[in-house]
């Protein structure tokens, strides 16, 4: 019986990276043997085991077969007469076979140094073809370490989707991977890779197909859609947003993807045509609610907070309102967020100054300010109390607005 350390955790250290998870691989024992050393069995699908001290996983080497579609299709036989090579010869990409034994040797069969010194993503073997979520682990992998992809590995992803392996991948899977590459420094890369492959069109058409879109080039210096999106989506990641926040920004834009080419001015109507299109991205990928919300509320309301100084006090509550601001402060500010990356998303405008943002937290705190306890008191009619209570947050706005 032998253990290695394997995976990211080598792979990470050897960049100079910090380790967060260890993975163990056991070479040469059986499930009976872990049981008896008081490692606790997780899962059914693959031997994997919980170490009894530091509840790290420690997985039996094994052989993996191909035995129908999509990430689930396989067939697992571990023993202990599968050699390390071989237990490492299924795993992704090269960076990520390699292993580490007790005295700190590394076992690297698959030339993963020299890709990692290369700064290059290769697949190990063809079965990488065998499991469509590598895809999206690619994609992820090239927006952390910001790596090129090898061309043969890029010709296999593009067989892949040709293939129609990626349409088998399950909603959660897909969603777990962009969240993951979403929350990267530098998440246009995913999506760039994904677009290579041709990928991201059976995956998100509905960004993809923002590429290619004209913009009026006196507001988009960027002129194309999906360039300027990819640009404020870097600039959430460099802002370090939350999840919720860049989801929001990578969707806000959706509705230009059903522009004409003769673009309206102003592309007046695209926030109605987009919400549909980020309702339907979000139920079939299952999104989290929070996530959801606040993209739909972004692309819904981003250019009526672009064009906020210019509003009337009584069209300020509605957006006010309609955003549930009083109540739910923090994603109104998250939605002033998402606005902020979408005006600094652009060629020599990352540094433009963005007083709407702050002149809304403005009127909204003056419009929450407005005692609605006090006013229903005085209300002898209780069907008098909401049109009393906004007519106060109007004035309340219109003075902090002068």
């Amino acid at each position: 019986m032998k253990i290695y350390r394997v995976g990211g955790a080598v792979r990470d250290r050897l960049l100079g990276l910090p380790v967060k998870d260890i993975d163990w691989v056991v070479v040469g024992s059986t499930p009976q043997e872990m049981l008896a050393l008081g490692y606790q069995a997780v899962g059914k699908d693959f031997p994997v085991f919980l170490h009894p001290k530091t509840h790290q996983e420690y997985a039996l080497a094994r052989l993996e077969r191909k035995s129908g579609h999509g990430y689930t299709g396989f067939e697992v036989h571990a023993s202990p007469d599968v050699t390390l090579e071989e237990d490492l010869l299924r795993r992704d990409l090269t960076i990520n076979a390699i292993a580490e034994d007790e005295h700190g040797n590394l076992i690297d069969p698959y030339g993963g140094q020299a890709d990692l010194a290369a700064k290059v993503l290769r697949h190990v073997s063809p079965a990488f073809a065998e499991d469509p979520v590598r895809v999206l682990r690619l994609a992820r992998f090239a927006a952390r370490f910001d790596f090129a992809v090898a061309p043969e590995t890029m010709a296999l992803m593009r067989q892949m989707v040709l293939e129609g392996e990626v349409d088998h991948l399950v909603a959660e899977r897909v969603w777990q991977e962009l969240a993951k590459g979403l929350m990267e420094d530098n998440p246009s890369q995913m999506f760039a890779m994904l677009m290579g492959c041709g990928a991201l069109v059976r995956i998100m058409p509905e960004v993809d197909v923002l590429t290619g879109v004209p913009q009026r080039a006196d507001y988009h210096p960027e002129i194309d859609t999906g360039l300027h999106v990819m640009l404020a989506l870097n600039y959430a990641a460099r802002q370090g947003w939350p999840l919720a926040t860049r989801f929001a920004v990578l969707c806000h834009d959706l509705g230009k993807g059903t522009t004409p080419a003769d673009i309206l001015p102003r592309h007046i109507g695209h926030e109605a045509r987009g919400v549909p299109l980020v309702e339907a991205l979000c139920q079939r990928l299952r999104v989290p609610s929070d996530c959801k919300e606040l993209a739909v509320l972004t692309c819904r309301e981003h250019t009526l907070v672009h064009s906020a100084e210019q509003l009337r006090p009584e069209t300020v509550l509605k957006l006010l309102t309609r955003c549930d601001a009083l109540r739910r402060p923090a994603r109104f500010n998250a939605l002033l967020d998402a606005c902020v990356a979408d005006a600094r998303g652009r060629y020599q405008f990352e540094l433009c100054d963005y007083p709407q943002a702050a002149y809304l937290l403005r009127l909204r705190d003056a419009a929450a300010a407005v005692d609605a306890g006090a006013i229903a008191a005085q209300c002898s009619n209780p069907k008098d109390i909401a049109a009393a209570v906004a007519k106060a947050r109007v004035a309340a706005i219109a003075a902090a607005k002068s």
